[in-house]
């Protein structure tokens, strides 16, 4: 039988005097020679561990949590102070029993598990789980797996410091009093397998609520005028002579247009104008570089620039931190801890970068002192540093060899983005010109004239961090201001020549879908979550089938429309993303010792159970009406409906469960199928929620494609099917990578 441990909570007051560390047996100084045991969470982190401290050490790898609360019951006794019940998974018993016989045969126990909250938990765990109790106990962390770093630590062990394991299991039992509360209440309204929580519902809310802007947004037409202008050479003028201005002012007042009608009043009036250069401004502007990432911005930047999901992202960095094999250089953690909200740096790293930027590009590059960068998050006490790399000297070409693809391009990341946040700022000299339209005598006289254009432009004078990294940017975020280049030199008073003017409808466009990287920065900012969360958050919602992925973009199911409706209806203010952001800093306070858990647990629980008895009588029981198929089901004859399952809609009889005929819902884009040619291209879902795309004769024709298909072949080299390309209006040919813009004929089917 799976081994219980029922944990004794701590009955504190609510303001928590801050106690000292605590451990298994009075820690002892640590002991020279045989016996130590080192635990650590990954099989990877105790190799390279290992190496580094040698022989009299032994390292294990507990394969992460080795207890947790019971998945087919509450295992917590709300009426004993939320006194938890903790069991041994029957998949780690064997291996807590070899901990156990580890433990017994060691002289001193070493937990070096993750310096983070969770980390600090599964070493009080592992504690209890293996009778360390008896043995002296030491804590050791290190945000960063390097030799040094690892003999530092070992060098000042301290106890398990029950605040943070406090904080650890107020929120383990905080969620599962609210998952495994209003989860049946789902199951009895809606359908079996539906889940809520406290933070994947907050996070469910956010993509509703913008699914419901983008769903009610109305297009506001609008148009601009623009002047394309030559500067006067006396010949054919040069390309860069050639420049464009956006017409601002029509006889004193900002121009606003609102349609077809008045911009053509405006080209009628410009007419014949002669277009002078009214006035020139120019100023240097400092551009400061970001500063070293942290978790929500490295996952942001992954996604941005290598395409990488938030967990991919934390996958790849964890490999990066545990250790990788440099060859001759043995077994190296190439970045610091990858889950913090801190964006501190440590001075010893400030002065090897420096040293670094001095020798690849030069002092000039350095500022007069190292940066210090602040956070706006209102905690940010996960770690110490931000994710950076341990040896600033290690570029990311000298690992490439030793590197997989991706582990790459996330290295390559996170120096580049160090790097650059301890370099000098960039300076642009930036250009305005405001450029008066109308007769001769019109501008030349004192005054407004008719038309006012004005163009801008920038260009680098000094590159700064830029020489080794920009940010990149999501959809709906402002222009760089250097993709309009220089302007040509220009002088007030200034004659052009006009080569044509150029009027263009707009349209106001809606929101942008979430990307999972977008939905991180809005959990961020919103303060719902911490670094450990952010992936599992939008993993959980995922696999629930309340959202679904399509061109990256985040969109909220049917299902996750229902269930985010039912919740935020009858239960507001638990699944409300302020509630949910101050149970975030309670949590902290918890973790810093200014509260108590306990006394924290109560305060929301007793309004939560009157919540949820409300809810149990009011909510109603939804109905998911099943949508005719226009077809009869083959095995039985009956017709077969349209059902809205875990990952989607799917055809099943109408005969179920007499017949239990069903198969996926085929959506095709109107694409015939490029492999085998005889069936259609159909939209599918994979179990994680993505959408793809592939032949309805699957399995006997394996075509698959994560862009949607496009029917219209390939110009360049005959390829019988483009792809949208993921940027607005444009689609690419799979074959040969040609970016062609979509016409307006070619809508898309589906």
């Amino acid at each position: 039988m799976p081994e219980l441990t029922k944990a004794e909570p701590r009955r504190a007051a609510k303001k928590a005097p801050k106690r000292k560390p605590t451990s298994g047996k009075t820690r002892a100084a640590p002991s020279a020679g045989r016996g130590r045991l080192v635990i650590v969470e990954s099989p990877a982190k105790a190799r390279t561990i290992g190496r580094y401290l040698g022989a009299g050490y032994t390292v294990k790898a507990s394969m992460g949590h080795v207890r947790d609360l019971p998945k087919s019951t509450l295992g917590v006794d709300v009426d004993d102070n939320f006194t938890p019940t903790y069991l041994v998974p029957r998949d780690k018993s064997k291996l807590i029993k070899e901990l156990k016989e580890s433990v017994q045969k060691a002289r001193e126990v070493y937990l070096a598990t993750d310096p983070d909250r969770e980390g600090e938990a599964i070493a009080w765990h592992l504690i209890q789980a293996t009778g360390a109790e008896s043995k002296p106990v030491h804590r050791v962390v290190f945000y960063e797996i390097t030799p040094d770093a690892v003999t530092a630590a070992m060098a000042n062990p301290r106890g398990i410091d029950p605040d943070l394991v406090d904080a650890q299991q107020a929120r383990r039992v905080l969620d599962r009093l609210v998952g495994y509360k209003v989860s049946p209440l789902l199951w009895k309204k809606v359908k079996r397998g539906l889940s809520a929580g406290r933070v994947q519902t907050a996070a469910l809310r956010i993509v509703v609520e913008r699914e419901r802007d983008i769903q009610a947004f109305e297009p506001v037409e609008y148009w601009s005028i623009d002047a394309e202008l030559a500067k006067q050479v006396g010949a054919e003028p040069r390309p860069q002579d050639i420049f464009r201005a956006g017409l601002q002012r029509a006889h004193g007042k900002k121009v606003v247009l609102d349609n077809a009608e008045q911009a053509e009043a405006i080209l009628a009036a410009l007419q014949g104008a002669a277009y002078r250069v009214a006035d020139v401004s120019r100023k240097e502007v400092q551009r400061r570089p970001s500063p070293p990432f942290t978790t929500s911005t490295l996952q942001q930047e992954a996604s941005r620039k290598v395409g990488l999901g938030v967990r991919r992202t934390m996958q790849i960095a964890q490999e990066l931190y545990e250790g990788v094999d440099l060859g001759a250089q043995g077994t190296q953690g190439l970045i610091t801890y990858m889950r913090t909200d801190s964006t501190n740096v440590a001075a010893s790293a400030q002065l090897a970068a420096r040293d670094e930027i001095a020798q690849r590009f030069g002092p000039q590059f350095l500022p007069e002192q190292p940066p210090v960068y602040s956070r706006k998050a209102k905690s940010a006490q996960e770690a110490h540093e931000a994710i950076r790399p341990t040896a600033p000297h290690r570029d990311p070409a000298s690992v490439k060899p030793f590197l997989s693809a991706h582990q790459f391009r996330v290295y390559q990341l996170i120096w580049q983005r160090f790097i650059a946040s301890q370099m000098r700022p960039a300076l642009l000299d930036q250009t305005g010109v405001d450029i008066a339209a109308g007769t001769r005598d019109q501008i030349s006289r004192p005054g407004d004239p008719p038309f006012l254009f004005r163009a801008t432009g920038s260009v680098v004078k000094f590159l700064g961090f830029m020489a080794v990294y920009q940010v990149g940017r999501d959809e709906g975020d402002a222009a760089d201001e250097l993709e309009k280049g220089a302007l040509p030199p220009l002088g007030t008073g200034e004659d052009l020549d006009l080569l044509q003017v150029l009027p263009e409808q707009h349209f106001t466009q809606p929101p942008p879908r979430f990307t999972e990287a977008s939905l991180v920065k809005a959990l961020e900012e919103k303060g719902i979550g911490r670094p450990s969360t952010y992936a599992p958050t939008i993993a959980t919602v995922l696999a629930r089938g309340y959202v679904v992925t399509e061109q990256r973009k985040l969109m909220a199911t049917e299902l996750g429309l229902i269930v985010n409706d039912l919740l935020v209806e009858h239960f507001p203010h638990v699944f409300d993303v302020g509630f949910t952001s101050q149970m975030e800093e309670e949590l902290d306070e918890i973790a810093s010792g200014e509260r108590a858990w306990i006394p924290t647990l109560h305060e929301f629980y007793g309004p939560f159970l009157e919540t949820l008895a409300r809810a149990e009588q009011t909510m109603e029981r939804v109905r998911l009406k099943d949508e005719p198929a226009g077809e009869d089901c083959e095995l039985c004859g009956r017709p077969m409906v349209i059902k809205l399952g875990k990952y989607g809609k799917f055809q099943a009889c109408s005969g179920f469960p007499e017949c239990r005929n069903a198969r996926p819902l085929l959506v095709r884009v109107g694409v015939a199928c490029p492999t085998c040619a005889e069936g259609e291209v159909v939209e599918r879902r994979s179990k994680k929620g993505r959408t793809f795309f592939g032949c309805e004769r699957y399995p006997a024709c394996d075509f698959v494609s994560w862009n949607r298909p496009v029917n219209r072949a390939c110009e360049h080299c005959g390829s019988p099917y483009l792809v949208e390309s993921g940027r607005r209006g444009q689609d690419k040919c799979p074959a040969c990578g040609t970016v062609v813009e979509r016409t307006p004929d070619l809508a898309h089917v589906g």
